[in-house]
């Protein structure tokens, strides 16, 4: 396996900052969504759209204003999103200046993008979204590979088992999140001691205050 991939951490500073120098090799920043509406870390993020809730437009656009002096740092913004329909998401990505302009964007992968001509040419980052078991599918994978033969940064959504992130670490994947990974230090903890960490760093930028 090469390179683990890194988490962002839907959390606060201070559990973004802890999580950080406890496992350097796994987490590289903070992830942000109109959900939770924690304060920008002052480090590397992305910026998660809400919608496998409930998209909240008016949130999500408060939180893209509220982390406009941060842009530089930010790997991503998703882009609208309608879990487990590839269709509908590739319609909404068309009118995605609706709700994001002159951010990264990142397209969210859904059931049945296989069958779809992707535009990669207009995404920064693939966001692999999808309900179980697509979300592990050969389909799936496939479009790993190809975005990261074409350059682009690769996210994974709802990694929380050891299984799932030594999966998308094998084919390359660049970031991932998981709710379990935020809120409990046992399962980053589960997946960091089977994981091969040697020789590898972490990409998160000093943050003010940390130890």
């Amino acid at each position: 396996m090469g390179a683990p991939v890194k988490f962002l951490i839907d959390k606060s500073k201070e559990h973004v900052v802890r999580k950080a120098s406890l496992y350097p090799e796994f987490v590289c920043g903070q992830l942000l969504t109109p959900l939770t509406r924690y304060a920008n870390a002052g480090a590397t993020f992305a910026i998660d759209n809400g919608a496998f809730t409930r998209f909240d437009a008016r949130g999500f656009d408060s939180l893209l204003r509220r982390n406009e002096e941060h842009k530089d740092k930010c790997l991503f913004v998703t882009v609208p999103d309608v879990v487990g329909s590839g269709r509908r998401t590739l319609e909404i990505w068309r009118h995605r200046s609706v709700f994001c302009q002159h951010w990264p964007v990142a397209l969210v992968a859904q059931d049945g993008f296989e069958d779809f001509d992707i535009p990669w040419g207009e995404l920064d980052c693939l966001f692999i979204g999808g309900r179980d078991p697509w979300k592990e599918s050969q389909a799936s994978r496939d479009l790993v590979k190809t975005a990261k033969i074409l350059g682009k940064h690769v996210h994974v959504g709802r990694v929380n088992t050891p299984r799932r992130f030594d999966l998308f670490s094998s084919i390359g994947a660049d970031t991932c999140d998981g709710s379990g990974v935020a809120m409990y230090d046992h399962m980053l903890e589960r997946i960091a001691s089977g994981g091969d960490t040697h020789g590898q760093t972490s990409f998160l930028p000093t943050v003010e205050g940390a130890a």
